[in-house]
């Protein structure tokens, strides 16, 4: 990468040069984020994750704007305008808008009314209107009246020059840096109700914009997207306004402020083309930059906030290797029952009727109470959907076990999992009510595990997903996944392929590979084990074993986050000691004689030998908190039973930039307005998280609550 590129990124960042070089080095040969800041810390200078792939976008982006400038230099030199100070210009380029209004005046154009001009010759003209060089701009307009060229009066010759020279003014760098400016900072997005809008907003979700406007630069994310959407759609007209009279002043005052006019004649001749160059050339086409410069700014904060939920979200805490009975509620067609083992197997399922119309209580309960018994189930997770409030109040009535706990599940996405090929595959012998009950009590065991098998935009905890740009988000959705399935560390002997397939290195092939290997040979012995798969190589190997996990295997250390490439300092640690690995591992008295300074040497630093010491300590520790029960008020069933200033306890099922959705233990989610979060910023609060809140406002008719959040957060 060259150096204007790396110095950049570094200033980007707040870290110095030599440590992009390093990290971009590293990308290049196709090491991963994960990998690079958990296993490479002494080349990148201890880059984290973030970093890494600031680093990693950044790289990206420069690839691409070089070989823009390859082109255009090309383009240039062809037309036989290069010259050294144009090249050198277009080398220190370092964004792609700079780089585009650099190359317009060079670049092929299609049929304008300035190219019409010229092709009768008035760019010489011009050429005298530009440089303010006129006594009398009628007079030297004359001398170009040319029937055989179309030019039929003074008049005639002029207007075609001014369109020359507004298309120069329009091209000027200067002009349209300061007009993009204005339109960013002092532009009005105004939008107004189409000529067909009301029929087509049939259910007026738009009618709070019929008759909007606000600084462009203050728009929030949610609302610009709200506006674009509804442009998209034919419901909205929108413009950017602005003071055009004191544009046009800038770009005649300030852009060309050493021209002095030699005569009062030429003034309003040239006022005109600046006039014409802003309304007609560089406010349309730059409004229509800005706004999309908005976009994709209201695009990166949207898909940021559907990123940090979704971190949220994958991390929740596990129930761990547990015996499951999932339920997925249900009223006239039932309850659908999976009993799974601790590894997600299914073992039985059925249907029960507990709830209207058929009130098959006793029957239901005496054939939950015989499933539990029979399949020693130790917790219940049920659907937080239709009918979830009911299910869940009618198994705490059954009288279970103290021991079997009882869940609320989040099931956004468990019809979309159940309908896939995934799920096909899984189970092809069972419907998709059974596959959806079985996603409803995998992920109360392990919501990594099982949420990474659903497009994560069917989740449920973004916000305007569908209006983002969809493939930054799902740059961003994936990065998130693997950073999250990387964090937690893989079972290698229990991992579905679809979970493996986010481990730093592996990837869809690799990841059928080894569930196919595991299925051959057996239960994985060791990480080493691993250059056996089919084609996983060295390279692979060390950019995954660290993040793959082998419980009672052969290497204790195979089961930690110490990578292979380190085993021999761990050994060395453990023979100074004189003891073996095994004893040393989680022996904290002897782990405190450590002296990490006498480990550092060669590849090794003292970050990777703190590294090893804290695994040491805690090996193979799930990095998530333990799940805890959710108790709703039992006093309210429907939000007919609300009340303003009752308090209750919820769980937050999503946050947006304008507030957070919670489940109160009802059909509808409340609101936590962000002027409602009791001085509070909205990052304080966690998906799945759990809280207290106030109801202060309840609108029945249209299933909206209102809620705000009680300063003591639980």
């Amino acid at each position: 990468m060259k150096e204007i590129y790396l110095k950049h990124i570094a200033s980007e960042l707040g870290v110095a040069v030599w440590q992009v070089e390093q990290c971009a080095g590293l990308l290049a040969e196709g090491a991963t984020i994960p990998f690079i800041s958990r296993y490479r810390k002494e080349r990148t200078g201890g880059l984290d994750e973030g970093e890494v792939a600031q680093v990693k976008y950044h790289s990206e982006r420069f690839d691409e704007l070089e070989k823009r400038k390859q082109t255009v230099l090309l383009t240039v030199s062809q037309a036989g305008a290069l010259t050294e100070s144009l090249g050198k210009q277009i080398e220190e380029c370092l964004s792609g808008k700079d780089l585009e209004d650099i190359y317009l005046p060079y670049r092929p154009k299609r049929r304008t009314r300035a190219s019409v001009a010229r092709e009768k010759g008035l760019e010489p003209l011009a050429k005298a209107v530009f440089d303010v060089a006129l006594q009398d701009p009628h007079k030297a307009a004359s001398l170009y009246v040319s029937e055989e060229k179309g030019v039929l009066s003074a008049e005639d010759a002029l207007a075609g020059a001014c369109d020359i020279v507004s298309e120069w003014i329009s091209e000027m760098k200067p002009a349209r840096d300061f007009v993009r400016d204005a339109l960013a900072k002092r532009g009005v997005m105004t939008a107004s109700l189409s000529r067909k809008g009301k029929e087509t907003d049939k259910d007026g979700k738009y009618s709070s914009y019929y008759d909007f406007s606000e600084p462009l630069h203050r728009i929030a994310p949610h609302r610009l997207l709200a506006v674009l959407r509804a442009e998209a759609e034919g419901v909205l007209s929108v413009k950017i306004d602005i003071d055009q009279e004191k544009v046009c002043n800038k770009i005649e005052y300030d852009i060309f402020k050493a021209k002095r006019f030699p005569s009062k004649s030429l003034a309003p001749v040239f006022r005109g083309a600046v006039e014409d160059a802003c309304k007609r050339l560089l406010l349309p086409s730059l409004s229509s930059e800005v706004i999309k410069d908005a976009k994709e700014r209201a695009d990166i904060a949207s898909v940021e906030l559907f990123g940090n939920n979704l971190r949220q979200l994958l991390l929740a805490p596990p129930l761990g290797e547990k015996r499951v009975m999932g339920i997925d509620p249900g009223f006239r067609t039932g309850c659908k029952v999976v009993c799974l083992d601790e590894s997600g197997k299914l073992l039985a399922n059925d249907v029960i009727y507990p709830h209207p119309p058929h009130n098959e209580r006793v029957a239901s309960m005496k054939k939950i109470v015989s499933m539990v018994e029979r399949y020693s189930i130790e917790a219940v997770a049920i659907g937080n959907g239709t009918a979830g409030r009911e299910t869940e109040m009618f198994f705490r009535k059954i009288g279970l076990p103290e021991t079997v706990r009882v869940f609320l599940v989040s099931e956004d996405g468990a019809s979309v999992y159940s309908a896939s090929d995934i799920a096909r595959e899984e189970f092809p012998d069972y419907d998709i009510t059974v596959r959806g009950a079985v996603s409803i009590g995998r992920r109360l065991m392990d919501p990594l595990a099982e949420l990474v098998k659903i497009d994560p935009k069917s989740i449920g905890v973004g916000q305007y997903q569908h209006d983002v740009d969809q493939k930054l988000l799902k740059e961003r959705l994936d990065d998130v996944v693997v950073s999250c399935v990387n964090s937690v560390g893989v079972n290698l002997n229990t991992s579905s392929r679809y979970l493996l397939t986010y481990v730093s290195g592996i990837g869809p092939a690799l990841a059928e590979n080894i569930v196919k290997y595991r299925e051959s040979h057996g239960q994985f012995r060791s990480r080493r084990e691993l250059l056996s798969v089919n084609r996983l190589g060295d390279k692979i190997f060390e950019q995954c074993a660290g993040f793959l996990r082998i419980k009672g295997g052969d290497e204790p250390l195979d089961d930690s986050a110490v990578h292979p490439e380190s085993y021999g300092v761990v050994c060395r640690m453990a023979a100074d000691l004189g003891v073996n690995v095994p004893e040393l591992i989680g022996n904290k008295e002897l782990i405190g004689k450590i002296v990490p300074e006498k480990y550092v040497g060669g590849a090794v630093g003292l970050p990777t030998v703190m590294d090893i010491l804290k695994e040491l300590l805690k090996p193979g520790i799930d990095p998530r908190s333990e799940i805890e029960a959710v108790e709703f008020d039992s006093s309210v069933g429907s939000i007919e039973d609300l009340h303003e200033g009752m308090e209750l306890t919820g769980i937050v099922n999503n946050i947006t930039a304008f507030g957070a959705f919670v489940d109160i233990g009802i059909k509808q989610n409340g609101l936590i307005h962000v002027s409602k979060m009791g001085g509070r910023p909205l990052s304080s609060l966690k998906i799945r998280g759990k809280v207290r809140v106030r109801v202060i406002g309840v609108d029945a008719v249209r299933g909206r609550i209102s809620l705000e959040l009680v300063l003591e957060a639980v």
